[in-house]
């Protein structure tokens, strides 16, 4: 992965307003324009009618109220009835529309980041912590669903209102609507600093919410680690220090909330009382338009100044809304338009099912850099034929085994699968062919059954037990209360590792592939299982490519060949007996883990060329 790719998502979200982000976004709404379009409908009908209110204000004081006539009263109170509950009416029709625009749109983008992460290749994984990935599929979507079912369309509402409400002013008497007027420009400017002011807060609060999922779920996950090594305190200062800088970035945000609400309340009531000191003024210094200014006018005014502000007032929420979107938005984008280094070629040169011969040509590989985790590996392995790799940590066994079903790609060289290079095969039908069991064993939630079979269909209940029995799995299954439908809980908790192992061989028999591969499966299994286990195998393993990575030497000597890692090189190959002869690594190797069986290392004696061998 490039160090572009890499440090994508921790960029810094500059530009709010990016009109390519915007219309991206409009895009997921294109399915569901009907319902999109009803909603708005909905929006500006409920926001026209509440701007008749006021002049029902007007009338019911200027023509009932003031000359005390109860004539037509109740008529007039039916209308007025009549109107709030079109207006109830029309506001729930319009949330459910919204909002089910809103959800079918969040459906859709989790949809589509969740098969991103599934086609990702291993090595963003590597990089980037799940937490902030996690961050992606839940905070950023629900900020998105916010835009769209309280922002795109009740900022127009709120456009639609703010016209209505000036007209019925400038209608009533255009004098008294310009006084009322004179204070809006002083909210345009408190909005526009708000604006500036909150932009950074917002992007600042989304990455360390992003850093404390991430730190959350590594140690939730490891809270066995923390508490055997008494590392309490220090994983608490640490969360500390994370959390008091999101609470930071929180506090910072609410800081400038506090200042910009009371500041348009401000305003909002100097425009009141302008207004009222115009009426009261016009009939001294004839301010009024015509003699027909009424107290009931007055009322309307009043209510008009009140409601202009909300929609304003609404419209800064609302691009509180629109910020924390567009910066949400920027992430997922990123993360969805991050390249697919390792994918199906467009036209794969091979496909279905594999023969199982295998060969290495001068493979070398890096994960960063040219900081070289394989140097010139080459070697073949022939259909059925069973390999082990053994070698010290960190000498490049289990990066082969990836490298062959390609997690990752090779920077030199080429791997070859039945002689086709696996970087032109079907990449779904290359790891079709492999069943691997790994040391740390990953159980999902679910049955044992769900677990053996999971998700393939093809594989009948017989063959889960089956395999069950072959790994000698089914003698702890079939005691549990509910069997193979006993439920799993997360990775496993409730089975022992050796238990959870047996699951994960029965799994990989299951699957019935045509290469095999065990990755130090059987390190955390003891003695007695182990032979169980290492019966099952070697059944498995006939007619069968294998590929076992181990250090238990014990569990390979009977394999047809072994190879040798050391610091990334392959250094030797042969059976067991002829590297035993070779006096070289993997008889060091063997001198060490069975040095209670054999002679001690010293009372062998080794050429000075084997010395340096053995020993660099």
């Amino acid at each position: 992965m490039s160090e572009k790719k890499k440090h994508l998502e921790e960029e810094a979200i500059g530009k709010t307003y990016d009109l390519g982000v915007t219309k991206r976004l409009l895009r997921y709404l294109k399915p569901y324009w009907k319902n999109a379009v009803i909603g708005l409908v909905l929006t500006i009908l409920t926001n026209i009618l509440g701007s008749i209110q006021p002049r029902f204000t007007q009338h019911a004081v200027d023509d009932f109220i003031t000359p005390k006539q109860s004539e037509g009263l109740w008529l007039f109170v039916t209308l007025f009835f009549g109107l709030f509950f079109f207006r109830f009416l029309f506001n729930y029709l319009q949330e459910i529309f919204v909002n089910r625009v809103g959800q079918q749109v969040m459906f859709d983008l989790r949809t589509e980041i969740y098969t991103k992460l599934q086609n990702q290749e291993v090595s963003y994984f590597d990089k980037n912590p799940v937490g902030r990935v996690i961050t992606r599929i839940t905070g950023d979507v629900d900020s998105l669903n916010e835009l769209f079912t309280s922002g795109v369309i009740d900022v127009l509402g709120d456009l639609v209102i703010i016209v209505a409400i000036m007209a019925q002013m400038l209608y009533l008497d255009w004098k008294l609507a310009i006084v009322s007027l004179i204070t809006v420009p002083l909210l345009f400017v408190a909005t526009n600093w708000f604006r500036k002011k909150a932009r950074i807060g917002f992007d600042k609060v989304r990455t360390r919410t992003a850093k404390l999922n991430a730190f959350l779920q590594e140690h939730i996950s490891g809270a066995q680690t923390v508490q055997l090594f008494n590392a309490e305190k220090k994983t608490q200062r640490n969360f500390d220090e994370i959390n008091d800088d999101y609470r930071t970035a929180n506090i910072e945000t609410i800081y400038y909330y506090s200042i910009f609400y009371p500041m348009v309340d401000f305003i909002g009531t100097v425009g009141i009382a302008t207004v009222i000191f115009a009426f009261g003024a016009s009939h001294l210094v004839g301010f009024a338009s015509s003699d027909a200014l009424t107290v009931g006018i007055l009322a309307a005014f009043i209510q008009y100044s009140l409601n202009l502000f909300q929609p304003i007032r609404d419209l800064s929420d609302k691009f509180n809304v629109l910020q924390a979107a567009i910066v949400a938005s920027h992430r997922i984008f990123q993360l969805l338009d991050l390249p697919v280094e390792i994918e199906t070629p467009k036209e794969p040169k091979k496909s279905g099912k594999a023969v199982g011969n295998i060969e290495f040509q001068n493979v070398w590989f890096a994960y960063k850099n040219e900081d070289w985790v394989l140097k010139d590996v080459s070697f073949t392995v022939n259909a059925g034929e069973s390999v082990a790799l053994v070698g010290h940590t960190g000498s490049g066994k289990t990066t082969t085994t990836n490298l062959l079903m390609r997690f990752y790609d090779i920077q030199k060289g080429s791997i070859l699968l039945d002689g086709v290079d696996i970087r032109d095969w079907d990449l779904q039908s290359l790891r079709e062919n492999f069943a691997v069991v790994l040391q740390d064993v990953f159980l999902f939630s679910g049955s044992i059954e769900d677990n053996i079979r999971l998700g393939n269909k093809g594989i009948i209940e017989d063959r889960i037990n089956w395999a069950a029995h072959e790994v000698h799995a089914a003698e702890f299954i079939e005691k549990l209360e509910n069997g193979y439908k006993t439920e799993v809980k997360e990775r496993g908790a409730g089975l022992s590792v050796g238990q959870k192992q047996l699951v994960s061989f029965a799994r990989a028999l299951a699957f019935d592939p045509k290469l095999l591969i065990l990755d130090e499966a059987t390190s955390s299994i003891d003695t007695e299982t182990e032979q169980l286990i290492q019966q099952a195998v070697e059944r498995v393993m006939e007619d069968r490519t294998s590929l076992v990575v181990a250090h238990r030497l014990s569990t390979i000597q009977k394999c047809d060949r072994i190879l040798v890692f050391h610091h990334g090189e392959l250094r030797e190959s042969g059976n067991h007996q002829e590297l035993l002869a070779l006096r070289g690594l993997y008889w060091r190797l063997f001198q060490l883990q069975y040095a209670e069986k054999s002679l001690p290392v010293s009372s062998i004696p080794m050429a000075p060329n084997q010395i340096l061998s053995a020993e660099s």
